[in-house]
């Protein structure tokens, strides 16, 4: 079949897109940025990769062909642009309206398990989303589902980091609510069953694994089969707000996404219905198992995608990957390489994450926190993989936009908040037969506050960078 998936690059698509590939399927994903848009495992040759914008019809209008089938997996929730409800609503009137110009036979829409009168915005966009979607001339087949568990998952990295973090915690009474978690791996295996279905047509089905848990209860079983001993206590006087604040700080998730998910939390989502069983047979497998499932891709370096690989906040212009030299500041280190290229590769390819920055850690740990408090990403975000690196993945506040291993360069953009734009370049050259690395840290200003803010941390930047490039060239 030749499929559509949008939202192909947040952590649903990228994984179904992969599925869909080894299924033998044509894939055409439409993503913001192609640049941005990392590989993926499959069979090149049936992978098109499309740029688009859902807000913008026109974008939409310069698609065409024979099209069978098309997922919408378009999420604003964790956008910090504009009101999401609004823009989710004009992103499903946009694709309805392409979806039946190109006169799919199937949509297939992933959204929330909205069994509750009192709908938070989260939940509510979501089932909106499906209503207008349902309007459409294409049948639509909507699956609802409610936390997903998997390595790399908003939800599974929530629960991680309070769980590996907080050996005390008191927590707010939504911690009562109940909740029916899905593994990843059933997640996709009834996005991919229902495709081509007609019994599935014009219908919508609840997906969940076999346990329905209390938040404290996700938390609690986390810690057991992970072998920690934890004490949660609630109490009632933790509003929404402080709640976000607090999920913030303590976990990887920026302010927009904590709140639009505590929000959601006086919500139970749990199954009524299993008829989705009757046409994609099996059973799910257990929260516990699912939490196995994660670690064993973790631990084995096989992440395939992970919340924070969404790229709805970036606007990189066409010059991004060609650092700007004009009106720019630039802290410039080379260094004589001290060992061989090949280690001093790995050494840079390594960066960022558990594996730290090679100098003043504690700072970064600080600019970290203060990014967090402003409603940034922080450094929790870390990275994927802990040795390898390709194009559109995150190193804690960075986004790749270059991982190129022949002649060696890494070339990072900084999605802190700021006031203007940063790169961080990290290379390796030959001058006059001897290996340097060179590492060139490169600020746009905006306005007088940019300006400012540099000369700000520009003795910061002194202590830091010198023995960070002396480090990863291992320079005496």
């Amino acid at each position: 079949m030749n499929i559509i998936v949008t939202g192909a690059n947040g952590y649903i698509g990228r994984r179904l897109v992969t599925s869909l590939l080894k299924q033998g399927h044509k894939v055409t994903a439409i993503v913001r940025s192609k640049r941005n848009y990392r590989k993926i495992h499959g069979d090149p040759e049936h992978l098109l990769v499309l740029e688009a914008d859902l807000e913008h019809q026109e974008t939409l209008n310069r698609i065409s062909g024979e099209y069978d089938c098309a997922y919408y997996l378009v999420h604003a929730m964790s956008n910090t642009k504009g009101n999401f409800e609004q823009r989710e609503i004009v992103a499903a009137k946009n694709f309805r309206s392409f979806a039946e110009r190109l006169n799919l036979k199937q949509t297939i829409y992933l959204g929330g398990i909205y069994n509750s009168e009192s709908l938070s915005p989260h939940l509510l966009s979501r089932k909106l989303v499906e209503d207008e979607l349902s309007r459409s001339s294409v049948p639509l087949t909507s699956l609802r589902s409610a936390i997903i568990v998997g390595s790399g998952s908003s939800s599974f990295e929530i629960i991680r980091d309070l769980s590996e973090k907080l050996p005390i915690m008191i927590t707010p009474k939504w911690l009562g609510t109940k909740c029916q978690p899905i593994a990843i791996r059933d997640c996709m295996r009834y996005l991919v069953g229902v495709l081509g279905k007609e019994e599935s047509y014009n219908r919508h089905f609840d997906i969940g694994g076999p346990d329905i848990l209390t938040y404290k209860q996700l938390l609690l079983t986390y810690s057991e089969v992970r072998q920690l001993k934890r004490c949660i206590w609630t109490i009632p006087i933790l509003t929404p707000r402080l709640s976000s604040y607090w999920l913030t700080l303590v976990t990887a998730v920026p302010y927009p996404l904590a709140k639009n998910l505590v929000d959601s939390l006086k919500n139970d989502v749990v199954i009524k219905d299993d008829s989705i069983k009757e046409i994609v047979p099996g059973e799910c497998i257990s929260y516990k198992d699912s939490i196995r499932f994660a670690f064993k891709r973790i631990d084995s370096n096989d992440v395939l995608s992970s919340w924070c690989d969404n790229d709805a906040d970036i606007d990189f212009d066409s010059q991004a990957v060609q650092v700007p030299n004009h009106a720019c500041f630039k802290d410039v280190r080379i260094v004589n390489v001290g060992d061989s290229n090949v280690k001093a590769l790995e050494r840079i390819m390594k960066i960022g994450g558990d594996n730290g920055w090679y100098a003043g850690d504690w700072l970064w740990e600080i600019r970290g926190y203060l990014d967090k408090l402003i409603g940034g990403v922080g450094l929790r975000r870390g990275r994927r993989n802990p040795r390898s690196l390709i194009p559109g993945d995150t190193i804690d506040f960075w986004r790749v936009l270059v991982a190129n291993e022949d002649p060696g360069r890494l070339l990072l953009y900084a999605e802190m908040k700021l006031p203007g734009e940063a790169w961080l370049e990290i290379k390796l050259v030959q001058e006059n037969g001897v290996s340097q690395l060179k590492q060139v840290a490169t600020f746009r200003p905006r306005g007088l506050l940019g300006r400012l803010y540099w000369y700000s941390v520009l003795p910061l930047h002194t202590f830091i960078f010198p023995n960070m490039a002396k480090k990863l060239a291992n320079a005496s």
